[in-house]
């Protein structure tokens, strides 16, 4: 049987945390399975909140950056569509469809490095589901969620962490391609609206 947890007795300073901790049990109390979304900037925050989560609850966590599109996929068309950016469909028919089963089920992660399908994790069913990721909102699945939060930085410190984090090579990239779609992302889709708990990192 999962932990409740009193948010009050959890020693961390972070108010949105306890408050994100308070939903979740309530949520835990009246639910058999819950599905909770982690969206928004790059280099805010968001596995590192999944990561805490995941200290705390015996949990799924599910991660979009495992969803990019294949080579296949990553077409002239694909990638000027919003929200385009992650494989949606897969991730619908082999994650969501998967926990609304409520049974054991398989995915295979993509490798942005190796270019490839990585062999195939099983997940066994938990009631506490964490996906984290910018993307997690996405209109194809966002329907099946219990809880969402959306994670915000501003565009300075975001360089910052970013540079820190993955170099100057990489920043150069984040700002030129992954950011700009990202953002597109959340101001067509919405998607910091449709959240019910907002973090400004």
């Amino acid at each position: 049987m999962i932990k409740l947890y009193d948010a009050r007795e959890i020693e961390y300073e972070s108010e949105a945390l306890q408050e994100i901790l308070t939903r979740v049990n309530r949520l835990l109390i009246s639910r058999e399975t819950v599905i909770v979304a982690i969206d928004g900037s790059s280099a805010a925050g968001k596995s590192t909140l999944a990561a805490q989560l995941g200290s705390i609850y015996d949990c799924n966590i599910f991660h979009m950056d495992d969803f990019f599109l294949t080579d296949q996929l990553r077409t002239r068309e694909r990638l000027s569509e919003v929200g385009g950016n992650v494989d949606y469909v897969r991730f619908y028919e082999e994650v969501i469809k998967g926990l609304l089963s409520g049974r054991n089920f398989n995915y295979r992660p993509y490798n942005c490095r190796r270019k490839a399908l990585e062999q195939a994790v099983s997940v066994s069913p938990k009631r506490l589901n964490i996906i984290e990721g910018s993307y997690s909102m996405h209109p194809t699945f966002n329907q099946y969620y219990d809880l969402s939060i959306f994670l915000y930085i501003e565009y300075e410190e975001q360089v910052r962490r970013i540079l820190e984090r993955n170099g100057p090579v990489m920043l150069k990239r984040f700002q030129e391609e992954w950011i700009p779609m990202e953002n597109r992302y959340f101001e067509a889709m919405g998607i910091m609206e449709k959240c019910d708990i907002i973090i400004h990192g």
